[in-house]
């Protein structure tokens, strides 16, 4: 690869990072994408500065032909036209190839979610956790449902972002934004009892000293500690092939819109950016209201068909 193509993707990823405010882990997969795109075009005797709009399209396709998902390719063709987008109009380059490429539609799945019933089982599995680890691991888990957070969001909480007596914490999502979210009331008993036994255990570092979830060697707790702490749980409750923190965050949304809340605040306390992110969940509950309709009201049984397209 060309040193001046490795310069060109780190001026595109420090401009995402200061001008767009995108995070450390964005970014890092950003530079992935990136970086089998430049090593494509090597192996092409191409550059980005030479690319041509029929390289990138070649490029699309050798990502479809090696058999990868569909919302891989829009996502990484998306990564390159940003590239491309960014060098033009900062005029380190005279033209950009991508502009009559067209963007690979993303398969328009629904989110997944756990029944009411799959999480009663999960928290009964985590209630039998011992020690101060399984009041980490309950306040975890109930943070991550209850308040519906990423796991990022959630392992990056520090102690001066839970207001518990007012039952809300902050939270820091896509782009370092800022929002105030609730805490339910089993989510605040989880995280006192979870706060009290924490005050006995040692912090590996000064940066640690604030961190409301930790490791068991005193550092703060990392996505991947918290994609174990839950994968464990999930499969002593005979979940693990469909449960992940993603998973809990759709739950959330799909059982309070379940349950009537407004789509508004679920937008609001999911910090979706697009009201049309949040409106999949509407889609996820009237699909079960149909489910339901047809299997058990008597005119309908056999015989109803869900109107939402799928």
């Amino acid at each position: 690869m060309a040193d001046r193509d490795l310069a060109h993707v780190e001026a595109y990823l420090t401009w995402l990072a200061v001008e767009r405010g995108r995070a450390a882990n964005t970014l890092a997969a950003y530079r992935r994408d990136l970086t089998q795109y430049l090593q494509w075009l090597d192996s092409a005797g191409e550059t980005v500065g030479t690319a041509t709009t029929e390289d990138v399209e070649r490029f699309v396709e050798s990502l479809r032909g090696a058999g990868l998902a569909a919302s891989t390719v829009a996502r990484r063709t998306v990564v390159v036209r940003g590239l491309h987008r960014f060098l033009a109009a900062d005029e380190r380059l005279d033209h950009d190839p991508t502009v009559r490429v067209e963007t690979p539609r993303r398969p328009s799945g629904l989110p997944k979610a756990l029944s009411e019933a799959q999480i009663g089982e999960l928290f009964r599995t985590v209630a039998q956790a011992d020690g101060a680890v399984g009041l980490r691991d309950r306040a975890l888990l109930e943070v991550l449902y209850g308040s519906g957070l990423r796991i990022s969001e959630a392992v990056g909480l520090s102690i001066p972002d839970l207001y518990l007596d007012e039952r809300l914490l902050r939270a820091y999502g896509k782009g370092s934004k800022e929002r105030i979210v609730p805490v339910g009331r089993l989510a605040v008993m989880a995280l006192r009892d979870w706060l009290d036994a924490r005050s006995s255990w040692s912090t590996r570092s000064r940066a640690d000293a604030d961190a409301v979830f930790l490791n068991q060697r005193g550092g703060r707790l990392t996505r991947q500690g918290g994609w174990l702490v839950l994968e464990g749980h999930a499969r002593r409750a005979g979940l693990a092939e469909v449960v992940s923190p993603h998973v809990l965050r759709h739950s959330c949304a799909t059982h309070m819109l379940d349950h009537g809340a407004d789509i508004r605040a679920v937008q609001e306390m999911l910090g979706h950016a697009s009201i049309s992110t949040t409106q999949l969940y509407t889609k996820v509950a009237t699909e079960r209201l149909w489910q339901v309709y047809a299997d058990s009201h008597p005119r309908a049984r056999r015989r109803a068909a869900s109107p939402v397209a799928t």
